[in-house]
């Protein structure tokens, strides 16, 4: 049997709703950051940078470009004869065949996996957000404390805590306390959704929990270890860490990357972040053109002027086209003389010449308020705008749509457009 002393199981499997037509045909994890990453690179690089080299990605919706992205784990140096990353979707067993229903469901149909390598410990990690961390670190601080359970903590404001599980804990750290998403929060120190478990501790509470439905770490193992005395304990951390789940938070965060002095640095020469790159020829910028506080990607061509806003990969800014506070991603078209305002525009879109986009006043979205509702203007993958149209505030669009699709010309803000091919 191989021995490793910790493993990570990364859960790369959520549709990721709450980012509306971004993630209608690609896995939240997969999508693109920073003008040249994708949300999953940062906790693979996090494992390789603390030395944790055997990583299980559980995927399920929508794998496809996540497959292909992780491959092997070349980029992360995880192309291993002994451990290395490997993609562990649903699988048919005998006798059953189930979808991953729930967190700690998708470990638990992984055991034999992870029993593969008998690993003292288990670093449980979510694909799906923004920040550097040393799980070595991490761990250490599991071993002196002795614990069965470690649980990566922050503290958040306290008018933010009811959205996460939120601990309490005593003057060493040990949790006395846990509570899913409270109403009314006594602490406003937030799971990160990061843990560390001894092995033989969570192989027993999964087994013990595998007939609860829907089974997940902070509604069921979590409460079950602390109610039958396991050594839980909060380790807190004071970084920059950010959920990207909702358009606001993965807006926001983009925009955090081109601050003056940027809270989140991608430039540090010691803890890198890696990904899959692309053999793509240097960025242009044109003489005519103006960019201002921006992250531009590679093979980019900006004719146009560009403020304050992240260009993905490939992407080509026609003549007097003028981008602001947006979000680019790779392989898009902006057609001449076509203005864009606080948008966030997915992979190889094309927008024809001179249309407005993100203009007018707020309106609530007609199509989902609790999704769009960020004042933000969302085209997913693969759509196209047609020439001369006035796109709204507050506006979603997915497909391939033509100017009879906009009413005199106009898409009023809160309204939405979703054609054949485009989801919700």
């Amino acid at each position: 049997m191989i021995k490793k002393e910790m493993i990570a199981m990364l859960l790369a499997g959520g549709q990721g709703s709450r980012l509306g037509v971004l993630t209608s045909h690609v896995a939240k994890p997969a999508v693109a950051f920073g003008g040249k990453y994708r949300i999953i690179d940062f906790p693979l690089s996090n494992c390789i940078n603390s030395g944790v080299d055997t990583v299980g990605v559980l995927t399920q919706y929508q794998p496809l470009r996540l497959n292909t992205h992780i491959g092997i784990g070349i980029p992360w140096d995880l192309d291993r004869n002994i451990g290395g990353v490997t993609v562990l979707p649903p699988y048919e067993k005998s006798g059953n065949s189930e979808w991953y229903t729930g967190t700690a469901n998708a470990i638990y149909q992984n055991i034999e996996y992870i029993d593969n390598y008998n690993p003292d410990y288990v670093l449980i990690l979510s694909g799906d957000h923004i920040y550097k961390m040393d799980y070595e670190v991490m761990l250490d601080f599991h071993k002196s404390n002795n614990a069965d359970i470690t649980i990566a903590a922050m503290p958040v404001p306290i008018e933010e805590a009811s959205r996460f599980g939120v601990v309490i804990t005593d003057e060493k750290n040990r949790i006395t306390e846990f509570e899913e998403k409270p109403e009314k929060p006594r602490s406003n120190l937030a799971s990160m959704g990061i843990y560390i478990f001894s092995w033989p501790v969570l192989r027993e509470a999964l087994i013990r929990m595998k007939d609860e439905p829907g089974c997940d770490f902070g509604k069921h193992i979590i409460p079950y270890c602390h109610g039958r005395g396991d050594r839980v304990f909060a380790y807190e951390y004071n970084g920059y860490w950010k959920d990207v789940g909702t358009l606001a938070s993965y807006w926001e965060a983009n925009m955090e990357l081109i601050d003056i002095i940027p809270v989140f640095n991608l430039y540090e020469e010691f803890w890198r972040i890696y990904t899959k790159s692309d053999i793509l020829p240097p960025q242009y910028i044109s003489a005519d053109s103006h960019v201002e506080r921006c992250i531009i990607g590679e093979g980019t061509e900006v004719y146009g002027n560009v403020y304050n806003s992240v260009i993905g990969s490939g992407v080509v800014i026609e003549k007097g086209a003028e981008i602001r506070d947006s979000i680019i991603m790779q392989g898009c078209v902006i057609g001449e003389g076509t203005r864009v305002n606080k948008a966030i525009i997915a992979e190889n879109v094309k927008v024809g010449t001179g249309s407005q986009i993100g203009v007018g006043e707020y309106a609530p979205s007609k199509l989902n308020p609790k999704v769009y509702s960020f004042d933000l203007v969302t085209i997913g993958e693969n759509s196209s705008i047609p020439g001369g149209v006035i796109i709204g505030k507050n506006t979603a669009i997915a497909g391939l749509t033509e100017a009879e699709d906009y009413p005199e010309g106009h898409l009023a803000s809160g309204e939405y457009i979703i054609k054949a091919g485009g989801t919700r």
